[in-house]
């Protein structure tokens, strides 16, 4: 009974982990999708600008003037980048919800033979 006990707290503290692990991917999810949503606005503008529109990107307390087809070019990159990374934590989101459903189902087991053990015998 001690080691089943024993392998329940392990088994508990593995999925606590887990979970925190989970809510931490969902966050950053949640982030990247902000971000992602944020550059294609920014992109939807960059559209509706013309040519010999005058564009400023900020770099730390100061102002720099940047070229229309550079300034495009950085946020088609910076989408990209976001995509491939909101792919990554679904990625990582779905397999740690895979990884969190083993691991409830060995604590069920576990628990139901703690409860074997602990009824009594005819």
């Amino acid at each position: 009974m001690a080691t089943l006990q024993a392998r329940l707290e392990a088994g508990s503290n593995d999925y606590q982990t887990i979970q925190r692990d989970m809510t931490k991917a969902v966050e950053n999810r949640q982030r990247l999708d902000s971000q992602l949503q944020e550059n294609k606005i920014v992109q939807k503008e960059f559209s509706l600008l013309d040519e010999s529109a005058k564009i400023y990107k900020l770099i730390g307390p100061v102002l720099v003037k940047q070229d229309k087809p550079e300034a495009v070019t950085n946020v088609d990159k910076r989408l990209e980048f976001i995509e491939a990374e909101i792919k990554r934590v679904e990625e990582k989101l779905k397999e740690l919800q895979e990884k969190g459903e083993r691991k409830k189902g060995e604590l069920i087991k576990i628990q139901q033979m703690m409860q074997q053990e602990g009824a009594p015998k005819a």
